[in-house]
């Protein structure tokens, strides 16, 4: 079918929605449309299976959503369930079941982004999404009389993602940008990141060991660097565990821009001084690491807006949808393309241009009423645990109270009911309600 009055120029392919990264929140994006009816491109730079910089860890926010997308995820193909949070930090260990809910499975699960983001990509092409790998987006294609994007301009890729060969044009109505943190199709489109959001940086390697199938996550609390003067700091963050049941755990660390360490801070090092203090059984060390360290950066709290323009509608990390309070992305990348291909498939059911816009403009305050008041609550704390004393504070005297942190790890990882519940869920969303939706 064909919605566009304005079509890009010397078009190769055409489709109703051209969806710009085949991640998490690309491939929800792509599914969910294509299960509308929509003729869906979904062009991704890399060919499957590829790696991410990823904890692999899924909470279960994150497993809800495969389920309502209708991915299985059985245990004997690879899918492994863990039970809660296991935190460490200040002498303390307490481990915390995820809450029982009837909004929420649950168990988490852990899944190596090289088989999630393939697994997810499939699942689109299953419901008729049309997937072209290794086709790298170069550029927006504009119509001249209105600025909208009408297409893009894209390259043909090597192994590692580096365009080679001559341009290609596609051309739909509405573009979806789900391209990531760097999201150059939104630069290209003048949407430059926030600078008044927090930003965090992530680094992790896979190490063998007998902890792979443990099933627990495992988060510390204490990551600790060092200054010009000697001194030691305590950084805003945590270390995490996760065993991946192939023999391997994922260890790496999270750490925000809210200290006045960030950017100074080797973060491979502190990861190898981390690593270094945990008994050799684990088996964490040089010698049974299967791959490089690697790092990414990690886009909080609504960095880049408006969500859409102009054409360019934003989800995952390209609209900074990374979770302020725990580093979480992949949940929030694919809530925000099944809330997104709501409002796309709305829009395509009106018979006008105009029409279709008015309903497209809507998206940037579906994504606030869903998210923006909590990622208003989480900025805050980001800012909070910048400061290094009150970082200390919250590990000695927040550990050691039960109750607290089960009420902390509901709101950190966003686990509430959203009607009724518990005393501590009617808090949680009360607290949403009442901050700005910025």
């Amino acid at each position: 079918m064909s919605h566009s009055s304005a079509s890009a120029p010397g078009a190769t392919e055409t489709a109703d929605v051209i969806v710009v990264g085949a991640g998490p929140g690309g491939s929800a994006t792509a599914a969910y449309l294509a299960m509308q009816g929509l003729d869906v491109l979904l062009l991704e730079k890399t060919e499957f299976p590829r790696e991410k910089v990823c904890g692999d860890g899924l909470t279960p926010r994150a497993v809800k959503e495969l389920i309502t997308l209708g991915v299985p995820t059985p245990e004997d193909e690879g899918w492994i369930k863990n039970r809660g949070l296991r935190i460490i930090g200040g002498g303390m260990r307490l481990q915390l079941d995820w809450p029982d809910l009837a909004s929420f499975p649950p168990y988490g699960l852990v899944r190596t982004r090289q088989d999630f983001d393939d697994i997810l990509a499939r699942h689109a092409v299953k419901h008729g999404a049309r997937l072209r790998e290794r086709t790298n987006v170069v550029g927006p294609v504009l119509d001249e009389r209105t600025g909208h994007i009408v297409g893009v301009r894209a390259k043909a890729a090597d192994g590692s993602g580096r365009s080679v060969g001559p341009e290609t044009v596609f051309s739909a109505p509405l573009v979806v940008a789900a391209d990531g943190n760097s999201s150059r199709l939104s630069l290209a489109m003048d949407r430059p990141k926030r600078d008044d959001r927090p930003m965090g940086v992530a680094v992790r390697t896979y190490y063998t060991s007998p902890r792979h199938d443990d099933d627990y996550l495992e988060s510390w609390l204490e990551l600790w660097s060092g200054n010009e003067q000697g001194e030691r700091i305590l950084l805003p963050g945590y270390g995490w565990i996760f065993g991946v049941g192939d023999g391997t755990s994922n260890v790496g660390l999270g750490i925000l821009n809210t200290s006045a360490a960030f950017g100074k801070v080797d973060y491979k090092d502190v990861l190898a001084r981390w690593v270094a203090t945990m008994p050799a059984e684990w088996t964490y060390n040089e010698s049974t690491m299967t791959g490089p360290v690697r790092g990414a950066a990690l886009p909080m709290g609504f960095n880049r807006q408006p969500h859409y323009a102009k054409g360019l509608l934003l989800v995952g990390d390209a609209g900074g949808m990374v979770n302020p309070f725990n580093g979480e992305g992949i949940a929030y990348a694919m809530e925000s393309g099944r809330l997104a291909a709501d409002v796309v498939a709305q829009a395509f059911a009106r018979q006008t241009d105009a029409g279709r816009e008015r309903v497209l403009q809507a998206y940037p305050g579906v994504m606030k009423d869903a998210l923006g008041g909590y990622y208003t609550l989480g900025r805050g704390f980001a800012r909070m645990i910048g400061n290094p004393e009150v970082m200390r504070l919250a590990v000695k005297y927040g550990l050691p109270r039960t109750t607290l942190m089960k009420f902390l790890l509901k709101i950190m990882a966003n686990l509430s009911e959203p009607h009724g519940g518990d005393a501590s869920d009617r808090l949680i969303n009360a607290l949403s309600r009442m901050a700005p939706a910025a």
